[in-house]
């Protein structure tokens, strides 16, 4: 099997839809109550896209999962730091299509000049057949350190679950920093 990067085109939103409509209607992975319209998934791909990296991860039987950055804070003094979302078809997962996307996705940061790739993430607080710690494990293995804890943070399936945010420098932070080039990302292996 051999899996490419791409870049994630608009028509692709059902198809990532599809990935993660499970993650919301089953799990706490993510926090949203309601799967979004496929319109309405299409709209986010499109401004994400505009400005940052958003990827796939393809082989001969489709998508297997994707990847993005988004804005971290709306304040200009955020712009070197970006929040960074994965998920992946559950037929797919331990496959290390995970580990190949977040690599396109840091090398594509890395090139228009972001510094910081942070991930908010939902723990369970003990075992929980709705989450797993399996999300935390993967972005330690992938690099980044736990920074900081928010308690019964979130609420969903009748449980109270924290969230916990996770880092990685990925550049060099000095003076006269150069500014982001948003909207120029490309995918390094296409």
């Amino acid at each position: 099997m051999t899996v490419k990067i791409q870049q994630v085109e608009l028509e692709d939103a059902a198809e990532l839809l599809s990935i993660y409509a499970p993650y919301v209607r089953d799990t706490a992975v993510s926090f949203e109550y309601e799967v979004p319209s496929c319109a309405e998934f299409r709209e986010r791909i499109r401004t994400i896209s505009s400005a940052l990296p958003y990827l796939k991860a393809v082989d001969e039987t489709g998508i297997l999962g994707y990847a993005y950055a988004g804005t971290f804070k709306n304040r200009k003094a955020y712009d070197w730091s970006v929040e960074v979302t994965i998920y992946v078809r559950r037929d797919s997962r331990r496959a290390g299509v995970g580990r190949l996307l977040y690599g396109a996705l840091e090398d594509s940061l890395r090139r228009i000049g972001v510094l910081n790739m942070n991930a908010c993430i939902a723990v369970p607080r003990g075992d929980d057949e709705h989450l797993t710690n399996d999300s935390y494990l993967f972005h330690k293995r992938m690099g980044f350190d736990l920074v900081g804890t928010f308690h019964n943070s979130g609420y969903k399936i009748d449980t109270w679950y924290d969230m916990i945010w996770m880092e990685k420098m990925i550049g060099e932070h000095c003076r006269g920093q150069e500014r982001v080039k948003f909207g120029e990302w490309t995918v390094g292996n296409d």
